[in-house]
């Protein structure tokens, strides 16, 4: 079941409608375009990342291949410049090491905000004005 405030629709990190974050390829928890959460995400999908080579290099190495393609699970694999539901504390992990990739913060789940701090996501938002 998706996680949405009582009484509406769930909400960014900003305090505003989630947005979508990709459906090309589809993302999200759910695979609905969305960072929605809920509490069958026990990884809580809801940072939505603008993916770079040296952060898909730094999940190859920390066990999670975001690169190969699975199509047994409908899987692309990814590339730079993909749009992609990370796990947050793996967002934190890689902005820890140095390898954090930009966000979109109107597509980020507020959930986000139990492991990461704002300040960090609007250091590496691309849709801050």
């Amino acid at each position: 079941m998706k996680q949405e405030r009582p009484g509406g629709a769930a909400r960014n990190v900003l305090g505003g409608a989630l947005a979508d974050c990709s459906h090309r390829p589809l993302t999200g928890f759910y695979r609905d375009g969305c960072c929605q959460t809920g509490p069958d995400d026990l990884g809580v999908h809801t940072v939505c990342a603008v993916m770079t080579r040296e952060f898909l290099d730094f999940s190859v190495a920390r066990g999670n291949d975001l690169v190969t393609p699975v199509p047994a699970f409908g899987f692309p694999g990814l590339k730079p410049g993909d749009r992609w539901c990370l796990c947050a504390a793996r967002w934190k992990e890689a902005l820890e090491a140095g390898a954090a990739p930009r966000v979109v913060l109107a597509a980020t789940h507020e959930q986000t905000l139990e492991i990461v701090p704002l300040a960090d996501l609007k250091r590496h938002a691309i849709d801050l004005q």
